[in-house]
């Protein structure tokens, strides 16, 4: 009986050593490639930006609101809660772009609407001299 038990103990021993080789084979090939991956991700992300920032209003509208109606639909479904975030994520981009637009415009609208008053005004005064 104690030789079954060493034997068993001998295969569990090689099985983990065997496993463990092959997490540190598998882990230094992620190292390796991680550089690779993180400027792949990066590109992939900036012609995103880009793609967003050309994109109209209307489309980053219909955008917002699909991806949103998806997220929430998998979020009333029971989904998986990181399934459920990873759908909110192009809602967030999407709204927040749409979001920074119309403010960027309501300031520009405002500061032109100012510039013409106050050219208006100084035109006045200057012609009451």
């Amino acid at each position: 009986m104690t030789t079954e038990n060493e034997e068993t103990r001998s295969g569990i021993g090689t099985a983990v050593a065997d496993a463990a080789g092959t997490i540190r084979s598998a882990a230094t090939d992620a190292a390796v490639r991680l550089p690779e991956v993180a400027s792949a991700t990066r590109s992939a992300l900036v012609e995103v930006d880009r793609q967003v920032e050309a994109g109209s209003d209307e489309m980053l509208t219909v955008g917002t609101a699909l991806s949103f109606g998806m997220a929430t639909g998998l979020l009333v479904g029971g989904a998986n809660r990181l399934l459920v975030l990873a759908a909110f994520l192009p809602a967030a981009v999407l709204g927040l772009r749409l979001l920074d637009r119309s403010s960027t415009s309501r300031v520009t609208a405002r500061r032109a609407l100012a510039g013409a008053i106050n050219g208006g005004v100084a035109r006045g005064a200057s012609q009451r001299k």
